[in-house]
């Protein structure tokens, strides 16, 4: 029965290359051809003899999800359906933009979570991702324009993950890996506060960004449900702890809904529990509009005078210019109008 290599390390690809009486030095060249060159199977791998790649193809298999769907937007965002072995749906994103080019990724195949402006949680949680489908996620993206930088934003909630996203990770950034630098790769959280301190004791140089959406319990509950077990008081505590272990910022995203957190009000409560925290900054997001569930955006004015707000409360600022409006573009859209079908 095949193997996914992926799930091995240089280290322990050239053992079994060792025992098969093979160079160890042919372990870095096939991670190489999968990670850097992309290559789908072994007989691409030119530089290894015939007798090598049919043993690889007989005990290994490379990739075992595929592309079910693809939608191109006119601003040259790309959304992709990807389907499974287990014919399981999630979805990926690749966003380009100067000097840069963003995968956004998923890390389980539905969210128990169920976020009032997130269409993945919908269907509710079916399964985690393994460590090697998260890889594939970024290989199949990498078939296209070459991934620089990966946000773990896309379906399911990262930390709910914990272990076989980090391993994900440590595979992204290592040089016999994918080889992203670490300050390129970010995890985006609803608030899971446990996995948050057990993040900080990680010493990795990755980029945390909370889902924030709400600076008011109420809303926050209405908007999130995640915020009735995990409250901003103790999540803005955990947060303080997070900067203090690791010196590093965190990013609030910040989901701007019409009629229900863009408000003076709301953005007077945003800048009262950011301004203790030493190292913070604000990714404010006009919502997409989704049908299924009566989200829409508010007008850029309200937008305008939103962020011009936090910035004269000396709180760092930016704002996400909306992508993919075009096609399905809000998490989840494609997979559930799919589903559907």
């Amino acid at each position: 029965m095949q193997q996914d290599i992926k799930k091995l390390t240089v280290i322990e690809l050239q053992n079994i290359l060792k025992g098969w009486g093979a160079s160890v030095y042919h372990a870095k060249q096939v991670f190489n051809w999968i990670y850097k060159l992309g290559a789908r199977d072994f007989s691409a791998m030119s530089d290894l003899s015939a007798g090598l790649r049919i043993r690889l193809e007989e005990n290994f298999f490379i990739l075992g999800s595929g592309i079910a769907e693809q939608q191109d937007s006119v601003d040259g965002t790309q959304k992709f359906l990807i389907r499974l072995h287990d014919a399981s749906l999630i979805e990926a994103v690749v966003i380009p933009a100067e000097g840069r080019v963003t995968g956004c990724i998923s890390s389980q195949v539905g969210c128990k979570y169920a976020c009032t402006f997130c269409a993945s949680g919908q269907s509710g949680l079916k399964r985690n991702l393994t460590s090697t489908e998260i890889l594939e996620e970024i290989l199949l993206l990498n078939s296209g324009k070459k991934i620089t930088h990966i946000v773990f934003m896309g379906i399911g909630e990262p930390l709910d993950n914990y272990d076989e996203v980090l391993r994900a990770i440590r595979a992204i950034n290592s040089p016999d890996g994918i080889g992203i630098g670490a300050r390129r790769i970010t995890i985006s959280t609803c608030g899971v506060i446990p996995a948050i301190g057990k993040l900080a004791q990680e010493k990795l140089q990755i980029e945390l960004s909370i889902s924030l959406h709400a600076a008011d319990d109420l809303i926050r509950s209405q908007i999130m449900p995640v915020n009735k077990k995990y409250p901003l008081k103790a999540l803005m505590a955990a947060c303080q702890d997070y900067i203090k272990k690791t010196d590093r910022q965190i990013t609030f995203e910040y989901v701007l809904i019409k009629g229900l957190n863009s408000d003076l009000q709301s953005v007077k409560d945003l800048a009262k529990i950011l301004k203790p925290l030493r190292l913070a900054k604000v990714n404010l997001i006009p919502s997409n509009p989704i049908k299924e569930m009566n989200v829409q955006p508010p007008g850029k004015l309200e937008v305008l005078y939103f962020k011009d707000y936090l910035i004269k409360q000396g709180i760092q600022v930016t704002l996400r210019k909306s992508r993919g409006q075009d096609i399905d573009a809000a998490c989840g859209q494609l997979r559930l109008k799919y589903d559907k079908r």
